[in-house]
């Protein structure tokens, strides 16, 4: 099973921020790997992969470590069924073939 944590960071505004909230969240135990949707100066999107459920405070901490705020997180366990489960009405439908009147 894999987990995906999305956490919402304020303050990042460059590559270097990237990296820097990057390196930090990756020390953090059991983290198998970090993305960053970098929007500057908004809020940017932060997906931490493990593959079980992470605790809240630890993923914090690195992002003040960081130096950078987490507003808001949130949790996906057992993402990749998640995610094909949302992306199924999508595929069923480019597989329907039009109907053809002769």
């Amino acid at each position: 099973m894999t987990t995906v944590t999305k956490l919402a960071v304020t303050g990042m505004t460059c590559g270097h921020c990237v990296s820097a909230v990057t390196n930090e969240l990756k020390e953090v135990p059991d983290v198998q790997d970090v993305s960053v949707e970098l929007h500057a100066g908004e809020t940017s999107l932060v997906r931490v992969i493990s593959k079980l459920p992470l605790a809240e405070a630890p993923l914090r901490d690195a992002v003040d470590e960081a130096g950078y705020d987490v507003t808001d997180v949130d949790v996906l366990e057992n993402a990749v069924a998640a995610e094909s489960a949302a992306q199924a009405p999508a595929r069923q439908a480019n597989r329907t073939l039009p109907i053809v009147s002769s």
